[in-house]
This record gives C-alpha cells, sequence and structure tokens, in this order.
C-alpha cells in the first residue's frame, strides 16, 4: 500500500501524466499538441494501456509521433511514465482516466491511430456492453480519429475477437479490415517490432495465440 501511494503522489507531480485535479485535465480537449506536446506531430493513443509498455516502445521507434497511454490505474501508469521520463522520451504522455470517458479528452479527428492492447475481455453475456469493442465503444473511436485513422486491437482472447469480428461485420463503416489469430506466424508481425506487454508475455509463455486486427472507419 504504501509503494503504491508513492506512485500516486509521484503522478501528481510527473509531468506526462494528466489527470484529475491537474488543471490541463479539464482543457486538454482538442489541445494536446499545442497544450502539451508542444508541437504538430500525429497522435496515437494506447488504451486500456497498464504499465505503458506499448506506448513507451512504440515512442522509441516513432519519435515523430507524440503517444499517450490511457488507463485507469495510476500505479500501473506511474511504470510507464517514470520509464518515459528516466530515458528522456518527451513525446510520451499517460492519461488517467476511465475509457467509457474518452470522448472527454480528444477532440474530433485529433487522434490518427488507436491502440487497444489486451483489455479485459468481459467474457459474460451480461458483460457486452462494457467489452471495448462494443459498437458504442466504437462510435467513440470513430469520432477521435482523423480521415484514414487507423484501429488497432491485439488480444490473446479468441472470444473477444471473434466477438470484435461479428461487430465489425455488421457496420458499413469499416474500411481496409485485417486480421490474423496468430500474429507471431503472420506477415504482420514485424509491424509491431518484438513490443510485449506484460500480459502479452505471460500469455505466449503458455502458448496462447495472439490475435491482432486493424481496420479504418469510412467518414
Amino acid at each position: 500500500m504504501r509503494k503504491k501511494l508513492s506512485r500516486f503522489q509521484d503522478n501528481e507531480v510527473n509531468p506526462n501524466v494528466i489527470q484529475e485535479g491537474k488543471p490541463v485535465f479539464e482543457t486538454i480537449k482538442g489541445n494536446w499538441q499545442k497544450d502539451h506536446f508542444n508541437n504538430s506531430k500525429p497522435l496515437v493513443v494506447e488504451l486500456a494501456c497498464g504499465r505503458g509498455e506499448y506506448t513507451v516502445g512504440l515512442a522509441r521507434v516513432y519519435p515523430h509521433k507524440n503517444f499517450i497511454g490511457v488507463d485507469i490505474k495510476g500505479a500501473r501508469i506511474w511504470v510507464g511514465s517514470k520509464q518515459a521520463m528516466n530515458e528522456g522520451l518527451q513525446n510520451v504522455a499517460f492519461l488517467r482516466t476511465q475509457i467509457q470517458m474518452i470522448d472527454r479528452f480528444f477532440a474530433t479527428g485529433e487522434v490518427s491511430e488507436l491502440w487497444l492492447t489486451f483489455p479485459d475481455p468481459r467474457p459474460r453475456d451480461g458483460d457486452e456492453k462494457r467489452r471495448l469493442t462494443h459498437p458504442r465503444f466504437l462510435d467513440m473511436y470513430k469520432d477521435m480519429l482523423s480521415k484514414d485513422g487507423i484501429f488497432h486491437l491485439k488480444t490473446d482472447s479468441t472470444s473477444l475477437f471473434d466477438y470484435t469480428l461479428e461487430v465489425l461485420e455488421q457496420r458499413e463503416d469499416i474500411l481496409d479490415l485485417i486480421y490474423t489469430k496468430d500474429l507471431y506466424q503472420s506477415p504482420y508481425n514485424n509491424d509491431h517490432h518484438g513490443i510485449k506487454t506484460k500480459y502479452e508475455q505471460i500469455f505466449y509463455d503458455k502458448g496462447e495465440s495472439i490475435k491482432y486486427l486493424r481496420f479504418k472507419f469510412a467518414t
């Protein structure tokens, strides 16, 4: 508990963490490039980022882009925040909020890419509306993404992956959909630069295949 409290205190002063209580938390929507990054580089958002392995990993590979990890768990965000600061990565930020409220923090067309990495699959039928690829979430993502913006999903969960494909097949605004049920044996593996989240490594070590898809929304 003491360790967690210490991390929460760090988050209150860490400049790359945006959370409730900081003035910018209420004004950042539509102003990420101007008010936080101080540049016009494209914004890439990782949803359910956990410890930020993907956010930080991609920021290393693509210094010409800005990366924002989103999660509600402050102690987890702290890990990525400190790593980014220790490495001097100025193109990394973390937003602490519920993803259900993501539309309060990004303006229409403000984001060039969205990554959803190993979200809770919510396998029970009664939890369908809480799955982060439910139509109500997809509608929010569509609004956030710029024209030709890309949505990515990585998961070990076959049930979530199949559910997501079913949802996408029912929509008329999905373009350029590609997917694989075994990322590491697919031609898309090199696009991930060997970056693995903590949970991805756990599932991989257990022999689970990693599922991946990406698509664009029609405007």
